[in-house]
């Protein structure tokens, strides 16, 4: 059989790659590291494929891995470069899929994707690829004129699977107290090579021809689904044994009388159990055509007799399945016999003992397999009348191995049989442009079939699977009734709070969708009634409209350029919204569309805007009660570490978006003091109007206005004040040293192609000699003295970029502007680590002139700290508004159509009273003048 195997695996590569290997001189392409599975020994080639492609001129990079199974030595002694950075190579290769973060933009890719049934943990890669205009080959769709695959490793899979499952055996039948030959098989990762395992099975067969195996189990018996490469292979492995192969109908004689120094094996085909539900015939050309026709007698007529099943076909949704779980619950029931059976010798709790699911697809055709095992956990029982699986040999139910990633137990021997079937495609995959048009390629019919994502697209014949994807989240979301349905857009920084006040409602259900699925599980799993769904809102729209239609209501919590997408999708599926953000003019323009559509969408309902407009109107809507005039009115908001997580030059960390956090210090700012209109222009001077806040004088804040302050005289109803102004807080030393990065230019959102291109790299030193009109070959002193300069002489600064890592050698991260670049660089020099806090301070100063001629100053404060293992502060104060107003939204509470603000008591009184509650304690003083 290993002979066999041996000499199969090294077939020559086809002619038509012979032909156009002319065509490949000083072409690159490169072997990635297996990095997903700590198992994944295997890689797509083998040295002596390797050697072939650079005695042809072809540059293989190889990316260094100690898991590889093949060592590099090897590969470079056939000439390949073992290099980390693979970016070079136009063409890169794996087994198995990359992580996201790991993908090069524009480059074709081969591997197995495990996409096309839309399965739900790769559809964030696959998001992923069309975003970066990657262009995937997948070896499963590789397939012959027949359909059938020609670039896999299905043989080693069953090879493998059934080496697995003879060890399983051994101990499942030690469970229920037998000793057998099976029991000296080991996992076949236990061995050095196949060899090594056959012996171990030939040993074993050889025990059971002396009739080594206890007669109160009686005869085994074998069932191989399928005839393909799998099956062919686990055949293969049991024919090491004493078996005799019997058609599935006799299997039933075999395992009542059957000989004992000896196993039994039968091959099921389609015609052996499958038939027209109508009549009970097989027709093989209807059946391809209409499989949802036929049902399969498997159960009652070959399954019973089975003592271990080994399935190896293909499921599709719409054939039928081998077993069910109410099949398990039937085939699991006490054996009847009339034989007397002791203590030391049992009889077995019946005959279906095991499962060897080589196809390891989840709720396929066997369908109480839900989930897959691995290799260092290969088995786990089944449980049919419970439904549940469980770690372990021991106990009631069918014993289970489904190991996804076979091959690589026996990586050696599965990389070369693999490198062997795709080396001969390899050569017209090396002429793949992705950055082309894929019309405008030549590919064979094997290669262009498997084409999954190219041009920043899924390719025609895949388009499907975002069908796939939309239909199975609207089950998922539909499945529970008399539910209200939220549909929370992003799992950020302050989506928690949002999802866990709502849930507490056990009769609403959060959908919560984010572009990177990962976040929106983890977001998901905490709470009760949530589901995770990934979505890239500016580039699926179609997706994203299907999803509004399915909800009651919307939550954005995006950034505020995607609102007036989301509102114009909620206008047209009349489903209600709400966002934390600013009232943009672009959603001002949807007032008239959003009255007619009857909806409603709470805009400004976070902290700031939010908390500040509703303790705002609090006091001046008393205020006016009351007979008085407001004549000022001040409110500084800010997001800050905790004074003691503040230890950097910038005395800031992220909790928001860094971004935005950067663009708004060059923004310009408009306000009113003491009657005279304040406008700073945009540019960076804002940065210079700070000014000590000494109203907490612990925090040695500073303050900077926000923004255009004078528009809120209206809204607020207060005109005849002679002061208002809204500003933003920070600790002293953040405008200072902010200052530093406008001087040098760094507040740049155009285009920079020097930071676009991954292919290289360039230094902090690098971009601000660029920035500042330098030679980069100047020296360090000169550099240094030049930005002295740059940034008016000021050694905090200096200080300041030094800390940061900004006056060395150290690359600038990747990014399409400078400003995105340093958004990165910040936001990894100055997260918040695990176990600080951060802080949220507003405080609102409101001048009130009352009848008598006193002027009393009211002064509104707000401090809340972050927990440390739990919501910070930022979050609590953001995703909490924002989920009260969805409640009373939801409630009927806030039933005003059009864009509304929480700036009526109507809402304001509620909402505030329920912030209380989830412990935002507002501190409220006066002091008066006479």
């Amino acid at each position: 059989m290993f002979r066999f195997l041996s000499l199969q695996s090294r077939r020559r590569p086809s002619s038509m790659g012979a032909q156009r290997r002319y065509r490949h001189h000083g072409a690159v392409m490169a072997i990635r590291r297996e990095d997903i599975n700590p198992w994944e020994r295997r890689a797509p080639l083998a040295p002596r494929h390797v050697k072939e492609l650079t005695n042809d001129g072809v540059k293989v990079l190889v990316q260094p891995s100690n898991r590889r199974a093949i060592h590099e030595k090897y590969y470079m002694k056939a000439g390949a470069v073992m290099q980390e950075d693979i970016s070079e190579a136009s063409l890169i290769i794996g087994v198995k899929r990359p992580p996201e973060e790991k993908v090069i933009p524009r480059k074709t890719y081969a591997f197995f994707s495990h996409t096309i049934k839309a399965q739900e943990a790769n559809m964030g890669l696959l998001d992923d690829l069309v975003k970066k205009e990657v262009r995937l080959i997948d070896y499963e769709k590789m397939v012959d004129a027949n359909g059938y695959r020609i670039v896999a490793f299905g043989q080693w899979a069953g090879v493998t699977g059934m080496i697995n499952i003879l060890h399983g055996l051994g101990l499942r039948f030690l469970a229920l107290g037998h000793h057998t030959p099976f029991m000296h098989i080991g996992m076949a990762h236990n061995y050095r090579n196949v060899s090594q395992a056959i012996q171990a099975v030939r040993d074993c067969g050889y025990e059971i021809s002396m009739g080594l195996m206890p007669r109160s189990i009686g005869p085994i018996t074998f069932c191989f689904t399928g005839t393909g490469n799998v099956s062919k292979g686990a055949q293969d492995i049991i024919n090491e044994l004493p078996v005799e192969y019997v058609e599935p109908l006799e299997l039933k004689e075999a395992s009542e009388t059957g000989d004992m120094n000896k196993v039994y094996a039968t091959v099921l085909s389609r015609h052996h159990h499958l038939v027209r539900k109508s009549d009970g015939i097989y027709d093989p050309m209807e059946y391809e055509n209409h499989p949802e026709l036929y049902t399969s007698h498997f159960r009652t007529s070959v399954a019973p007799y089975t003592t271990c099943l080994i399935n190896g076909i293909y499921w599709d949704p719409h054939t039928p399945r081998l077993l069910r779980r109410l099949d398990a619950q039937r085939l699991i029931r006490p054996l009847k016999s009339s034989r007397v059976f002791y203590d030391g010798s049992p009889a077995l709790p019946h005959k279906l003992l095991a499962i060897c699911d080589i196809s390891a697809d989840a709720g396929g055709s066997i369908e109480f397999m839900n989930d897959c095992t691995t290799i260092d956990k290969p088995f786990c029982m089944y449980d049919a009348d419970q439904h549940i699986d469980h770690n372990s040999v021991e106990g009631t139910g069918i014993l289970m191995c489904s190991i996804d990633n076979l091959p690589a137990q026996l990586p050696i021997e599965a990389t070369e049989y693999f490198g062997d079937r795709l080396f001969p495609y390899i050569w017209e995959m090396l002429l793949s442009d992705a950055t082309k048009p894929l019309n405008e390629e030549e590919f064979s019919p094997q290669v262009r079939d498997a084409i999954i994502t190219s041009n920043g697209a899924l390719t025609p014949k895949f388009e499907y699977i975002e069908k796939m994807r939309e239909k199975r989240e609207k089950a998922q979301i539909l499945k529970r009734t008399g539910m209200k349905r939220v549909l929370l857009l992003g799992s950020g920084y302050v989506s928690g709070p949002v999802v866990e006040y709502l849930t507490r409602d056990e009769k609403t259900q959060v959908t919560v969708v984010s572009v990177v699925l990962k976040q929106a599980e983890e977001l998901a799993a905490k709470y009760p009634n949530t589901i995770p769904i990934m979505l890239d809102a500016s580039s699926q729209e179609g997706h994203l409209d299907s999803l509004v239609k399915d909800h009651d209501l919307v939550i954005s919590m995006l950034p505020y350029s995607f609102h007036p997408l989301i509102a114009k999708h909620c206008i047209r599926r009349k489903v209600n919204m709400v966002t934390a953000s600013y009232l943009s003019p672009a959603m001002k323009e949807l007032q008239g569309s959003v009255e007619e559509a009857g909806i409603t969408i709470v805009n400004e309902m976070g902290l700031d805007p939010g908390i500040d407009h509703m303790l705002a109107m609090k006091c001046i809507d008393q205020a006016k009660a009351d007979g008085c005039t407001v004549e000022s009115y001040t409110s500084f908001c800010g997001g800050l570490p905790a004074p003691e997580c503040s230890d950097n030059p910038l005395r800031y960390k992220f909790s928001w978006s860094p971004y935005g956090v950067l663009l708004n210090t060059i923004s310009p700012a408009i306000f009113l003091r003491d009657g005279e209109v304040v406008s700073i222009p945009a540019g960076g001077d804002l940065m210079d109007s700070a000014t000590t806040m000494d109203f907490f004088p612990g925090f040695n804040l500073e303050g900077f206005p926000n923004r255009d302050s004078t528009k809120y005289a209206e809204p607020y109803g207060i005109q005849t004040a002679h002061t208002l102004i809204r500003g933003t807080l920070r600790f002293k030393g953040f405008s200072r040293a902010m200052g530093g990065f406008v001087k040098l230019g760094l507040i740049n959102a155009g285009p920079s192609p020097v930071l676009q291109d991954p292919t290289s790299a360039i230094s902090w030193k690098e971009l601000l000699c660029q920035q500042m009109g330098l030679s980069s070959s100047i020296s360090q002193e000169a550099f240094e003295e030049a930005v002295y300069k740059q940034t008016g002489e000021d050694q905090f600064r200096m200080d300041s970029l030094r800390w940061l890592g900004m006056l060395c050698d150290d690359p600038v991260p990747h990014a399409d502007t400078v400003l995105a670049a340093l958004a990165k660089h910040l936001e990894a020099k100055l997260s918040f680590a695990k176990g600080e806090r951060d802080l949220i301070v507003m405080r609102n100063d409101v001048g009130i002139r009352h009848p008598t001629g006193e002027l009393e100053t009211r002064e509104i404060s707000l401090v809340v700290y972050g927990e440390p293992n739990g919501f910070s502060a930022m979050a609590k104060t953001v995703g909490y508004p924002a989920a009260i107003a969805a409640r009373m939204v939801l409630d009927g509470e806030i039933s005003t159509k059009g864009l509304v603000l929480p700036m009526t008591k109507d809402i304001y009184g509620p909402a505030l009273a329920r912030l209380k509650e989830e412990g935002l304690h507002i501190i409220s003083k006066s002091t008066v003048q006479e």
